[in-house]
């Protein structure tokens, strides 16, 4: 798998694991996926560019939710 195969797939899980969430920390999603924070940065920048959702600062972390007409 390509690196940027890699990233889309992360993507499609991240997005996966938000769908039915009101917001969720980028914690969370480290948490329950299990992945590395650069990966899971870099597929919310993807998914952030492709206006599936928005990321906002929340202390050490940050908040996720899914942009308005994704819900």
């Amino acid at each position: 798998m390509s690196f940027k195969e890699n990233i889309d797939n992360v993507s499609a899980r991240i997005y996966d694991f938000i769908k039915d969430k009101p917001e969720v920390t980028s914690w969370q999603i480290k948490l329950a996926l299990n992945i590395s924070s650069s990966i899971m940065f870099l597929a919310l920048g993807v998914l952030m560019q492709n206006g599936k959702i928005t990321v906002d600062p929340d202390g050490i972390n940050y908040k996720i939710t899914k942009t308005p007409q994704q819900q």
